[in-house]
């Protein structure tokens, strides 16, 4: 059974000679202790993500357009398109709603610390951004899901909400959910979810760009176990848009035209 270490986890990326001082911050701000004792809950793959959302983290969900769920064709390939509101609950909610839909048989791709978590059972795709040699290889990755049968699960934005221009809102969409969904002919089906982080997410977020940290050591990538934490109790809302045709995303626009688009239609649900 997977369990998080703080303390090996440091020591492996920056050798041993680690302060005590930032193996104790990083226990409390990555909830160690929280984290292991869900892990040892024993759940698996989509059980796994509805029993941490539901039962654990007291989360609930008030999802709309469930009726464009149900009508979903298991034979056929989707793209699911996601906003990215907060990097945590968001993640667990478009799991436990589309996994369990589509029989687990799906792919998400997810930043490399998800990735690594076996009770995830498999279906997450590591991006690591801030490795050159894993984004050489990402196209090749990017083709080999899309080009599968699994269901796609997707942020477009590659990360969640930040404030941008005094406002909380997504970085533009990269147009791979429309150039790949097109290329392996898959349906886009969006999705809204509502919420966002706290105050201190945002303000930590504005430091890191501010003083250029955030180009080595991202403070608000750090945060976002603590503010999953804080979700704890809260109630959200989703709602599941109409399935797409991949034939709508034609030649009359560039896709990253079609990518923002998308980003206005799922903001619009």
């Amino acid at each position: 059974m997977f369990q998080l270490d703080v303390e090996q986890m440091l020591k492996s990326r920056f050798g041993s000679k680690v302060p005590g001082w930032l193996v104790w911050v990083l226990r409390r701000v990555l909830h160690e202790k929280w984290l292991n004792d869900c892990f040892r809950r024993g759940f698996m793959g989509i059980p796994f993500c509805e029993d941490s959302l539901y039962n654990y983290l007291n989360i609930s969900l008030d999802i709309e357009g469930r009726e464009n769920l149900s009508a979903l064709n298991n034979e056929k390939r989707y793209t699911v398109a996601s906003n990215h509101a907060m990097g945590g609950s968001d993640a667990l909610a478009i799991l436990a709603i589309f996994g369990r839909q589509f029989d687990e048989n799906v792919k998400i791709f997810v930043n490399d610390f998800l990735s690594i978590l076996p009770q995830l059972g498999g279906f997450t795709v590591g991006v690591n951004k801030m490795s050159r040699q894993q984004a050489r290889n990402l196209s090749e990755k990017v083709d080999g899901i899309f080009s599968g049968n699994s269901q796609v699960l997707m942020f477009p934005s590659g990360k969640a909400a930040r404030r941008h221009h005094g406002r909380i809102q997504e970085e533009p969409w990269g147009k791979t959910v429309i150039s790949k969904s097109v290329q392996f002919q898959r349906d886009i089906v969006p999705m809204h979810f509502y919420g966002k982080n706290t105050w201190r997410f945002y303000f930590m977020d504005w430091i890191g760009k501010v003083t250029g940290i955030n180009r080595k050591f991202p403070l608000a990538m750090i945060l976002l176990v603590d503010e999953l934490y804080r979700a704890q109790g809260k109630r959200y809302r989703v709602v599941i848009g109409e399935p797409i045709p991949w034939q709508q995303f034609d030649n009359s626009r560039r896709p990253a035209e079609w990518a923002a688009w998308l980003r206005e239609k799922v903001i619009s649900l």
